[in-house]
């Protein structure tokens, strides 16, 4: 049997070679999500003891289209730190990655804690702006493919994160679920989604944050949450760029480089 101490030391050094691995699971098919996600805190505290500070939360697997997708049947949370943040006008560097892909999300910064049990009006209550934002997947497993318990020890497949231009209050906006987001994949339209993709209401996913967290882990004033994609990853190439338009919350283009 592997501990999670055990896990997150093999994750650690697959991140730190930018090679890609086999499973976990398919040597320790036993190792349960409680374990699963002890290790995903010793690997994203390796990334603390090296200086980097916490900064928030991400959802993942929040609509039932990705779910089926990766044959799973539960969101996930996965945590952020410092150094997962890009500056708005930085590539997408394919010397840090293993296997990029970008997907968009909309992003809540905490005015105030947020406690159990959440709803989606509490949320908004608690939140003092929301982005636009692109989430940077970059699974240590080969080719994507992973278990619940494999992606949860991976830290939600979290690779970086860029904030959009745009900072509004949620009454500045019309109801988040009807925000609409255009993905252009070199120019060209490659989907359409709208945040309602996101557990119906992007809130909704940062609810059942709250309600899943074990106690004495809560989210708090200054915190950022990357709420679950609204529309599916597109992976990133040299030189290609991907655009993500967000109904009242601005535009985010990102390029491999």
């Amino acid at each position: 049997m592997i501990d999670a101490q055990g896990i997150a030391d093999i994750l650690i050094a697959a991140e730190r070679e930018r090679k890609g691995i086999a499973q976990i699971s398919d040597e320790y098919p036993d190792i349960d999500v409680e374990t699963a996600y002890q290790a995903q805190q010793a690997f994203v505290q390796s990334k603390l003891d090296a200086g980097e500070t916490f900064v928030g939360w991400k959802l993942g697997l929040t609509s039932r289209n990705k779910q089926q997708a990766m044959g799973l049947a539960a969101p996930l949370y996965g945590r952020v730190t410092s150094g997962m943040l890009s500056d708005f006008d930085e590539p997408v560097r394919l010397d840090r990655f293993i296997h990029p892909r970008v997907e968009s999300e909309i992003a809540f910064l905490l005015a105030r804690d947020i406690e159990a049990p959440a709803t989606v009006a509490s949320v908004l209550a608690a939140t003092e702006v929301v982005f636009g934002a692109v989430d940077v997947l970059d699974s240590r497993y080969e080719s994507f493919q992973f278990t619940l318990s494999d992606v949860v020890a991976d830290n939600a497949s979290a690779g970086a994160f860029y904030l959009g231009p745009v900072a509004r209050r949620p009454d500045e906006l019309p109801d988040l679920k009807l925000i609409g987001c255009v993905v252009r994949v070199d120019g060209e339209v490659a989907m359409t989604a709208a945040g309602a993709a996101v557990m119906g209401h992007p809130a909704a996913s940062v609810a059942w944050l709250v309600n899943q967290l074990p106690r004495g882990e809560g989210l708090r004033a200054g915190q950022l949450v990357f709420s679950g994609g609204v529309t599916a990853p597109v992976p990133v190439t040299r030189g290609g760029s991907v655009t993500f338009e967000f109904d009242g919350l601005g535009a985010i283009e990102v390029y491999g480089a």
